[in-house]
């Protein structure tokens, strides 16, 4: 009989939001495959003698390619083993596990979601940033910032008035995302805010304008894992003020 794979969200990072079910399986597993963007306070919930394997990855830089993870994950099971592939966030927004899960039902592998806190979710939370407000938001989007690459993704009409757009894995994109979004018709004025490390005891919330964000990005030195997050909510984030009064002064006059 094959051991069942279990795609369990891990959360934005703090162990206290892991789901009961999560946190379960994480203290029982033998075999425990994890990403790259796992915090160690949850790897270290795993009992003493469960194996423990990172198929991390990185912008240009992957540990292990997703077929290789995938025929990993199917190869365990078949041998017998349960699986706990332990991933990011929550295992179906941006974290390849619908990839996965069809990897398992085609090789009859039973398969099992355990959803988690996504990154937005959980980061806007720790931020105190509403993704929807009733004054500001009722829609929100989701993106990847690197995904296929900028020039193959239709954003119209996903940022603007009333709307929220959350951007993954923007940091190294970031002024093409600016000049993206500004191109598309969107004022450079439209708040902004960068959330590093979300829910993580290291977290900074960032604020600024759309106009600034390539330059924050890097006058901070921001690290991933981080949001952005575009839209008129970000003016409520408990964040800092990142961008020059002075400059602030300009972008106003340009387009009041």
């Amino acid at each position: 009989m094959p051991g069942t794979v279990y795609l369990v969200g891990a959360g934005p990072g703090d162990p206290e939001l892991l789901t009961l079910r999560a946190a379960r399986l994480i203290g029982s597993a033998r075999l425990i495959v994890h990403d790259g963007l796992v915090d160690p306070a949850i790897l270290a919930m795993a009992r003493p003698e469960a194996e423990l394997i990172s198929v991390a990855k990185q912008r240009s830089r992957h540990s292990m390619k997703q077929e290789a993870i995938n025929a990993l994950l199917v190869s365990e099971a078949l041998a017998g083993r349960d699986v706990v592939r332990l991933k990011g966030g929550d295992p179906f927004i941006f974290g390849r596990g619908g990839e996965e899960m069809e990897a398992c039902r085609e090789a009859g592998v039973p398969c099992q979601i355990v959803p988690g806190i996504s990154a937005a979710i959980g980061g806007g939370a720790s931020a105190g940033l509403p993704l929807t407000h009733r004054d500001h938001a009722s829609i929100v989007s989701f993106v990847a910032g690197q995904c296929k690459g900028l020039s193959d993704q239709n954003w119209a009409g996903l940022a603007g008035a009333g709307r929220t757009l959350v951007i993954y894995m923007g940091l190294a994109t970031a002024q093409d995302i600016a000049e993206k979004l500004m191109a598309d018709g969107l004022s450079p004025a439209t708040p902004v805010a960068v959330i590093e490390k979300a829910t993580r005891p290291d977290q900074r919330v960032l604020r600024s304008l759309l106009a600034d964000l390539g330059q924050m990005v890097d006058r901070h030195r921001v690290k991933s894992p981080a949001l952005i997050v575009v839209g008129d909510v970000a003016s409520l984030a408990q964040a800092l003020d990142c961008l020059p009064h002075h400059h602030l002064e300009a972008i106003g006059a340009i387009h009041s």
